[in-house]
């Protein structure tokens, strides 16, 4: 049987809501990390197989988001391609998928990887295609009804965590004091090079100019268990998440 062997990868700096990077599409960063993981293995876009790309926020997103970002990237529009969503494990899936076929001998290069924009993410508008004869209208943010929400209890993720986090007695204190190792270990793998290394810039322009996003964003500098302790909660009794 075959290894599957990674020969290169890329990512783009991870940005806030609303951020440096809301501008762009999610295809458009997908694109940006693909060219740049062929570049560093010294694979040419002819030489891929097939593509396989997570996303979940794929409303409004025009017909196989994968495949938009492969041709955006170079790839020929003859490789096939498929767009995977099963919520937070999508780019992971999409990766196993790929791992699968090359170890069953069905190909011998591929791309695998995931997407997203929260940012891009639209309101949408149930039942709005024959019109509504009088009375409000509700617009579900898809952001939120898509990726958030249990569709079966209707709960959003923040309260399924509490939950979680009632039952394994997390206490809001324990996850302030987990919450302050990783920022401080996500800006010393920055400052040491070591996640720039992972990284590929995205050049965004705008009407001011041209702004290149480098790092990721949501990593605070400074931070300490008393300010976390002061940020309020999105569910629970106590905050706890």
């Amino acid at each position: 049987m075959p290894k599957t062997v990674i020969l290169g990868s890329a990512r783009t700096p991870i940005g806030k809501m609303g951020g440096g990077l809301a501008s762009l599409r999610a295809t458009e960063l997908g694109a940006i990390a693909i060219q740049a993981a062929l570049e560093r293995a010294d694979v040419a876009p002819e030489d891929v197989q097939h593509v396989i790309m997570g996303q979940v926020l794929q409303a409004g997103q025009g017909q196989i988001p994968s495949r938009q970002a492969q041709i955006k990237a170079g790839i020929p529009k003859e490789v096939p391609s498929e767009t995977i969503n099963k919520v937070c494990a999508s780019g992971m899936r999409a990766v196993g998928i790929l791992d699968a076929q090359i170890r069953a001998g069905d190909l011998d290069v591929g791309v695998g990887g995931g997407m997203e924009s929260m940012s891009g993410a639209p309101y949408l508008l149930p039942n709005a295609r024959f019109g509504f004869r009088m009375g409000d209208v509700k617009a579900l943010d898809a952001m939120v009804h898509d990726g958030l929400t249990n569709p079966f209890s209707g709960r959003q993720m923040f309260d399924e965590a509490t939950e979680v986090g009632d039952e394994l007695e997390i206490t809001r204190p324990d996850l302030d004091r987990w919450a302050l190792r990783s920022h401080d270990l996500a800006i010393e793998a920055t400052d040491s090079g070591r996640l720039p290394e992972e990284i590929v810039a995205v050049t965004v322009k705008g009407r001011k100019g041209d702004t290149v996003v480098e790092v990721d964003e949501a990593p605070r500098r400074g931070s300490t268990l008393d300010a976390l302790a002061k940020l309020r909660g999105l569910a629970g009794r106590d905050g706890s998440h």
